[in-house]
């Protein structure tokens, strides 16, 4: 079984919002695959994701309330097959701490799997409008179910 980890800044917004998708995804098409977020700053260390975030998610059929805010520790790079990291701050904290190529190449950008190669950010949608939540909703949406076709297992 695969195990992924989303990170962003506080695993608040960004991070938890994948990973609730990606535990929607893995019920929706019974996909074989571990997933987990955290954050690079301990800022909301066993907090809730952002209200908004919830309420976003809500209001499209994904359910983040069980979800607690985490700090990424540098154990996830020998845990996790797969980091994918929301912005370029997040990618060069998690990269400091890797202690070989072998760990960094687990590294990348999240947006990387809907526009290879572009090296995208997520845009943190904490400071912003209700649509800006909206907007990173349908985002991640896109990417997760790009990368639920990674994890989809045979009936």
């Amino acid at each position: 079984m695969q195990k992924i980890l989303f990170v962003c800044l506080g695993n608040i917004c960004r991070s938890p919002l994948a990973e609730g998708i990606m535990l929607h995804l893995k019920n929706k098409y019974n996909l074989n695959v571990e997933i987990d977020s955290a954050g690079t700053a301990g800022y909301h260390i066993g907090e809730a994701p952002d209200k908004r975030t919830i309420t976003n998610a809500k209001n499209n059929g994904v359910d983040l309330s069980s979800l607690r805010a985490r700090q990424f520790d540098k154990k996830d790079l020998d845990i996790f097959d797969k980091i994918y990291v929301m912005d370029h701050s997040n990618l060069r904290n998690v990269l400091a701490l890797a202690k070989d190529q072998k760990q960094k190449d687990k590294v990348s950008l999240f947006l990387n799997a809907v526009y290879p190669g572009k090296d995208l950010e997520v845009p943190d949608p904490y400071y912003g409008t209700e649509q800006g939540f909206e907007d990173v909703f349908q985002l991640v949406y896109k990417a997760c179910e790009i990368f639920s076709s990674q994890f989809k297992t045979t009936v």
